[in-house]
């Protein structure tokens, strides 16, 4: 893509929504419209418009090669100028609590390892370990969630972890933490998006909800929480995220 067309596309590409989850995708359906449901690769994706936006909605799949391969198709087949995904975490700092809100700022696989060749952490012939979302679209991220009334507990804004594992025992989240201390959550997808945003030089932002604290209960109304809780964040948030930018 040549530089003049890559301007186009930052310009008037529609919004990448993704979500980890059915339910959340199903609770931001309804704000879209004229919705046009386009199939690839196994993928259902939604266009329409969202708050006078161009946008396209998609489920991720669970697990860093399914987000990273829907990332990819939205950045690629419908040239997505930023992208943003939604998800449930699970807490891993001591002040983050269940029904808190984490928006990230920079995100990290902790399950990457390639030594002694690189690193602990770092990818593979990138030289970093950590990708940073875009500092103004999570900065604006943060705003919505906290004017959001729905949201029950605080906003953290910091390092979000991912990795092929569902997190649930107290041992492994004490690993985590000692290993990254200045971790805020840990997830399944948002650092394999953030790889993807980097390569093909797109902005993007990640929130997550926290549905447990990684420990021994982390599956515990983990269904119910996603249903009743986290989906209803996701609807508020990204509507007043994308409303506010409108108005700005």
């Amino acid at each position: 893509m040549g530089a003049a067309a890559l301007i186009a596309v930052l310009v008037s590409g529609p919004v990448a929504i993704v979500s980890a989850m059915h339910e959340e995708l199903h609770a931001l359906l309804p704000l879209v419209e004229s919705i046009e449901r386009i199939e690839i690769a196994g993928r259902c994706f939604h266009c329409g418009q969202l708050r006078g936006r161009p946008v396209v909605l998609a489920l991720s799949g669970i697990g860093k090669v399914a987000a990273a391969a829907t990332a990819s198709l939205l950045l690629d087949r419908f040239a997505a100028s930023e992208l943003l995904f939604t998800g449930v975490a699970g807490g891993l700092h001591p002040d983050v609590a269940v029904g808190d809100v984490v928006v990230a700022r920079s995100l990290l696989q902790h399950d990457m390892d390639a030594s002694p060749l690189f690193p602990r952490y770092e990818v593979p012939l990138t030289g970093r370990s950590r990708f940073d979302a875009d500092a103004g679209r999570a900065a604006a991220l943060a705003e919505a969630a906290r004017r959001c009334r729905v949201v029950r507990g605080r906003v953290h804004e910091g390092l979000v972890v991912s990795g092929d594992r569902f997190v649930s025992s107290a041992a492994e989240s004490s690993a985590l933490r000692s290993a990254l201390p200045d971790a805020l959550a840990v997830e399944m997808e948002g650092a394999a998006v953030a790889q993807v945003c980097s390569d093909f030089g797109r902005p993007f932002a990640v929130l997550r909800s926290i549905s447990d604290r990684a420990d021994d209960a982390a599956h515990i109304d983990f269904t119910q929480f996603v249903a009743e809780v986290a989906s209803v964040y996701t609807r508020t948030i990204v509507d007043d995220w994308l409303t506010g930018r409108i108005a700005r």
